[in-house]
């Protein structure tokens, strides 16, 4: 019987499985068997072929038996958390359904380019299109990412756009499920709810591809509470947070105890661990994500005053966030418990290396006064509006570029689900969605929510209604795009090609074109304002679209561009996009690029060629190469 194993796992079978062989085999134990049946090399292909041989290798290949478990462990090593240690489960079926689900997950991801390949592509509909046909799978939504991730850690360099795609649903996927764990969390009674619980989805809403748990998150912080209390142990041996274990909820009611506390707290994070405010780089996002804050060892006000609020209550001493304008705070009780008068607080700076300060000198910090209402404590739900305030601030405070633009849409999204009746940020949104031309029918829906909201609001929502309509209405009868053929008359001068990695003479930076026009398309304006008019050939020349190695996509003249001579992969998001293989030293536009330009990839292939043959002189061997790769990368379907 034939397999599809060669070399070691072809021998092995074929003594498994010839006749004369076979009625030694089965007279071994059982176990003797599904050891060997459990050989690293035999495949899932070889199983199936060894349990058609006869009714005794059939029954040690049974679906619940050792042999089909160690198949799916081998295979899917991931999955092994979602199944409970010597689970008595039917791996073979599981072993079916999660295959199934690969393959119909691949074709899902494969399609994706095909048909929303487009100058300003709609992600929005993208993802909630290729998320509902995974939806609609039934299958369990951690099959769905494993194979997810599987595609995005195979080949480095290879299947791109698989990739690039790929990448987009995990992260719209992940979030989907995010947001359902924080209406959860919200749900809860106040008193249950963990600012640092909330913190964290925050953080892992806005990072969904990085591996943040709570108990990755709880563990470090539990490392931070076990070396204040170590120096506590040589200040006062008896002090009781030294007998608080992991989830007490006991409280020090002694306010000498309770300082002695915050004293070994700021001793540990200030002193020993060097932990402190980030007033160099203030608008950076990290600062505002609990596991950067944690790595980089610096926060905002905020996030510092949520960790140090986490440790205290850890160690039996009970802080309150408070709303403070300009300056997030937390407030420590001087007196009896629940005090309404804010002189009874002492007022912790987590930002200012744990400084306490009076009511008054709170006011200095800020350099005006404030309302007593100021000074209150305030809940999770309070803490978790500001914090994704302030991403939502940094967002706005951005460079327009795709980060930027990510970032906004990330924090809107958590805001209007802790808040989702601000008229402001639903108007914001249904504008962010409405200029970065992405999910129309989801503008519909933000903007007939405002109406109901605020009728007030008519003339905005209804000039945002009139052209997301119309543009409904384009998508309808999308315009062919221009297929660019380089023997055309018009195209002539045009040097360059799609895939080809440049370098910018004058600014330097290294590039992959992704598309070009043979005079510049840009507004009049911009000409003007780039200072078009000063190069030798102005805007009378070739234009290139660039995906640049800084993350930016920019519009640069042929004048100003050169093959470069050591190119290097070009680490942009978005090659994934029109790039299916980086070959070393140029990229393989993908079908959707290649429709575009029918006639590039020769060209690029033969100007990679000449240039290598130009910088090492007698190479007819790699020369010989590169002409056996251009030929294979013709016949193969891109």
């Amino acid at each position: 019987m034939a397999t599809s194993v060669a070399g070691e796992g072809q021998q092995s079978l074929n003594w498994i499985i010839s006749d004369h062989q076979t009625k030694k085999l089965t007279d071994l134990p059982t176990e003797l068997l599904e050891h060997i049946l459990c050989f690293p090399v035999l495949k899932h292909l070889d199983i199936c072929n060894v349990s058609c041989c006869c009714k005794r290798l059939h029954d040690v290949c049974h679906g619940r038996g050792k042999v089909w478990g160690h198949q799916y462990k081998l295979r899917w090593p991931r999955l092994q958390r979602f199944y409970r240690q010597n689970e008595c489960c039917d791996w073979l079926r599981e072993y079916k359904t999660r295959h199934r689900v690969g393959i119909q997950i691949r074709r899902t991801v494969e399609s994706i380019s095909k048909r929303f390949f487009t100058e300003v592509p709609c992600v929005g509909q993208v993802l909630g299109d290729s998320f509902a046909e995974i939806e609609s799978l039934g299958m369990p939504e951690h099959f769905c990412e494993d194979e997810l991730l599987f595609i995005l850690n195979s080949d480095k360099s290879k299947s791109l756009t698989l990739k690039y795609y790929a990448k987009k649903i995990l992260y719209f996927l992940r979030q989907q499920n995010i947001l359902r764990s924080l209406k959860t969390f919200l749900e809860q009674p106040a008193e249950q709810q963990s600012a640092l619980e909330g913190a964290l989805l925050v953080d892992q809403y806005c990072n969904p591809l990085a591996d943040i748990t709570l108990n990755s998150i709880s563990a470090q912080l539990d490392e931070i509470a076990e070396k204040v209390k170590k120096m506590l142990r040589i200040k006062n041996p008896s002090h009781p947070s030294l007998r608080i274990t992991q989830g007490d909820c006991f409280v020090v009611e002694d306010l000498e105890l309770q300082r002695q506390v915050v004293c070994a707290l700021n001793s540990v994070l200030y002193e020993q661990l060097q932990y402190k405010g980030n007033e160099f780089d203030f608008y950076n996002p990290l600062n505002s994500y609990i596991h950067q804050v944690l790595l980089r060892r610096t926060g905002i006000p905020i996030s510092l005053s949520v960790l140090y609020m986490t440790l205290a209550r850890k160690l039996g001493v009970q802080v309150e966030p408070v709303n403070f304008p300009n300056h997030f705070l937390l407030r420590w009780c001087q007196k009896q418990r629940g005090s309404e008068d804010i002189y009874d607080y002492v007022y912790i700076d987590a930002f200012g290396k744990g400084k306490q300060l009076t009511a008054k000198e709170c006011e200095y910090l800020i350099g005006h006064q404030v309302t007593a209402d100021y000074y209150s404590a305030i809940s999770t739900t309070e803490v978790l509006l500001r914090m994704v305030g302030n991403l939502l601030n940094i967002g706005k405070r951005g460079e327009g570029n795709e980060k930027s633009y990510q970032l906004l849409r990330d924090s809107l999204d958590l805001y209007l689900t802790i808040n989702p009746d601000n008229v402001q940020y639903l108007l914001l949104q249904a504008r962010l969605y409405f200029h970065l031309g992405i999910w129309p029918e989801k503008v519909l829906d933000i903007l007939q929510h405002i109406q109901a909201l605020d009728p007030s609001q008519h003339g905005a929502v209804g000039y945002l209604v009139q052209h997301t309509l119309e543009h409904i209405q384009h998508k309808k009868h999308p315009v062919t795009p221009e297929v660019k053929k380089r023997s055309v008359s018009e195209h002539l001068e045009v040097q360059y090609s799609v895939g080809l990695i440049m370098k910018h003479k004058r600014s330097g930076y290294n590039c992959v074109i992704y598309g070009w026009d043979p005079k510049c398309t840009m507004s009049q304006e911009w000409i003007t304002t780039m200072r078009v008019h000063q190069l030798s050939n102005g805007a009378n020349q070739p234009f290139y679209n660039v995906l640049v190695q800084d993350g930016t996509c920019r519009y640069a003249a042929q004048e100003n561009l050169e093959p470069h001579s050591a190119p290097l992969e070009i680490g942009h998001p978005e090659v994934g996009r029109y790039f299916s293989e980086f070959a070393d030293n140029h990229y393989f536009a993908n079908e959707e690029l290649q429709t575009r330009y029918p006639e590039d990839m020769v060209e690029t292939l033969g100007t990679v060629q000449e240039l290598y043959h130009r910088l090492t002189p007698g190479t007819g061997n790699q020369d010989q190469a590169l002409a056996t790769d251009q030929n294979n990368h013709q016949a193969m379907p891109m």
